[in-house]
Formats: C-alpha cells, structure tokens, sequence
C-alpha cells in the first residue's frame, strides 16, 4: 500500500483522542490531569485539522478540571448534566476524532461511526462494552439520572428542594437534567416546591391550594397584611436591608399571598373594569396565580411614603431589584418582550422565589421565563 504522508497527522490525532478518552473513562474523579501543550516544532503546519484537533482536545482537558456546565457554553445548550465528579467531556473528543478523520482542512465533521453524543458523564464511569468504540463507550455509560441517586431521592423525599439541587450537582445541573426530561422524579407542578411553575396552562392541584408555612417578612414594609412562605420571607427580608445599604432606597410591598378565593375577587374586579381580554392580560383567575403559592410578592419603591407599582420600573429600586435579586433567590417573572410565552403583561414589581441556586442559573443563563428555564411550552392563553 502506499504511503500518504497527509493521512499521518489525522491518523496520530485520532489514537491521540481515543487514547485520551480511555484515560478519562478509567480516571477516579479527581485523577484527570491536563495534557502538556504540543511543542511548536510537532505541529504540522500544514496540517490545519490536526491543529483543531489538539486544540479541541487540551480544551476538552481543561473542561475536566472544572465540572460545572457553565464553563461548556456548547454542552449546555444541549441540555447536558454532570452529576458529579470529574467531568468528562464526550462530545468535545467526539468533536476532536471527528476533525482527525474529517477529508477537509480544518474541518470538524464528526465521526461517521459514533453515535450523536448527548450527556456529560461524572466520575468513574463504568464501561459496558470494552468492545465498542471509546466514545460509545462513553454515550453508554452516560446514561445517569439524579433520580438513580439515594442522596437526591432522600432529599426530595423530604421536600429538601435545597438539598435535592445540591445533589444533583447545582442549580444549572438541576435545570439541565429537569429540561431535559432525565429526572422524571421531579415535578414542576408540586405547589409545595420552589421550583413549581403555574401559569395559564397550568392550575394549581388542588386548585385551592395554601401553603401552610406562611409568615411576614421581618423589617419589611407591608402596605397590607399578606404573608409569604417561610423561605421567600427571609429571603426578602435579606434583599430589603441588601438594597437599602446599598444606596438603593427602601423597598416595600403591596401584595404577596393570596388565597384562590382573594383571587377571584381580584380577577373579578378587573373584568368589571376592562372585560376579560384586558384582565387575562393583566391578572391571574383564580387557581393560576403566583401569588397564591406564598412565592411572589409586589414590590413597591418607598421613600418616606410609599409609591406604586407603576413606579418600580423607573425607580432606584427597581433598578437595584433587576441587577441584584437574583442573588436572594428571586427573580422578574413577568419581563417586556416575554407576553407570548408568560402570558402577561411585563411586571417590573412582581418578583417570584425560587431558591438561589435556581435563580443564579436562571440569571448566569439569560433567560425571560420559567418556561423556558424549564424546557417548558408556553402559556400566552388559558
């Protein structure tokens, strides 16, 4: 046979990847070290595929040192989790053979013979076929759901919510595996967990559900005595006295619970205001309400007095609400430019809890809405 000197180079570069990813496959958690940068005088200059190749590949390595789906932008928005552990990067080597074996310069096509890689796997794998090509040695064994995990099940057995998104590896891991429909375990429709969602598709179950654990926030100003669920209490309480030092102003608030039979009263009176096209628009019918989940609240910028509503959007407060709530577990639920899928109007002042690991994956993620955040459909309509 004879010999083609621009096969070497992607030849090289695929026993290098699937080297490294048998390596990784046998690693305990905290073994995976980076791979020495290629000394200049080994790269094929003319050889741009290999070049891409060990570039994917040292950051592929990199990946491993730091097992948190932020730092794998690409990974992430295929909803990939890590569970714990050393992380180990199967779509990035995947990424890698593919460009050693790629017929074009530069080219990352993948691998004909892998299959699509769709998971991130955490620590010590188990091998199921020592047969199979290393990277669907990796697809197989990438297979784990936080529902397998006792210390996940335990917590939310429990109702941990807290200790449940720590044992599944975070706040964005949690999200991933949730959105991604991995962790059936998990219902969004509990009204009894922080990360429930309830919009116009979806009512409460019971329908007149009350939370039972309903206290006033300390320090804060009410204008009207309506109470929120313990965490989201202390969580506000917290943002209160963050926003005030900081030179904010103080914040305030109208309304947190309330009751499916408050609601009907409330939807009732805006329909007698402006029909029900307007109300949908603006308020919730009973049993579709954030509010009645003990999770939301509606803030007001208060100086001396009080303002309203209407005056969060342009105040100091609101400014200081949307750059920094999220750091207390809250974020904006009803935000311009999000009716089509929320269902209402923007709301600058109504700000709903979900725990702040959810809420620092929300932020750092960039998302509008719930729906989305959990890889749910939209709502714009009952």
């Amino acid at each position: 046979m004879s010999h083609d000197p621009e096969l070497s180079p992607r030849r090289a570069a695929r026993a290098e990847a699937e080297r490294l990813a048998t390596a990784a496959l046998s690693l305990p958690p905290a073994a995976a070290e980076p791979v020495p940068p290629i000394p200049a005088a080994e790269r094929p200059a003319t050889d741009t595929a290999a070049l891409a190749t060990r570039r994917r590949l040292r950051e592929a390595t990199a990946a491993t040192a730091a097992p948190t789906t932020a730092s794998i932008p690409v990974l992430r928005r295929r909803r990939l989790v890590a569970v714990g552990g050393a992380v180990i990067v199967v779509a990035a080597l995947a990424i890698a053979i593919g460009a050693a074996t790629s017929g074009s310069p530069g080219g990352v096509a993948a691998d004909t013979d892998a299959p699509p890689v769709a998971a991130v796997v955490a620590g010590p794998p188990t091998v199921p076929d020592e047969g199979l090509p290393v990277v669907q040695q990796a697809a197989v064994a990438a297979t784990s759901t936080p529902c397998d995990d006792p210390a996940f099940t335990s917590a939310l057995a429990a109702g941990d919510d807290a200790g449940a998104i720590a044992a599944a590896g975070g706040g964005g891991a949690f999200r991933a595996a949730v959105a991604s429909g991995i962790a059936p375990c998990v219902s969004l429709s509990d009204p009894n967990r922080e990360w429930m969602v309830v919009n116009k598709q979806r009512a409460y179950d019971p329908v007149d559900y009350r939370p039972g654990d309903l206290v006033m926030p300390d320090s804060v100003r009410a204008l009207e005595e309506s109470a929120l669920r313990a965490p989201a209490a202390g969580a506000l309480t917290q943002l209160v006295r963050a926003a005030s030092d900081a030179g904010a102003g103080e914040i305030g608030y109208l309304s947190a619970f309330r009751s499916y039979s408050t609601q009907q009263s409330t939807y009732a009176g805006r329909v007698a205001v402006g029909g029900v096209e307007a109300a949908d628009r603006e308020s919730a019918r009973a049993g579709y309400s954030e509010h009645q989940s003990g999770l939301a609240v509606d803030i007001v910028p208060c100086n001396g007095s009080c303002a309203t509503l209407d005056d969060v959007a342009a105040s100091p407060q609101g400014a200081w609400v949307r750059d920094h709530a999220w750091e207390y577990g809250f974020i904006t639920r009803y935000v311009e430019g999000s009716e089509g899928i929320s269902g209402y109007e923007p709301e600058a002042w109504h700000l709903r809890y979900i725990g702040p690991e959810l809420a620092r994956a929300y932020h750092e993620g960039g998302y509008a809405t719930l729906e989305e955040f959990f890889g749910l459909p939209g709502a714009p309509s009952y």
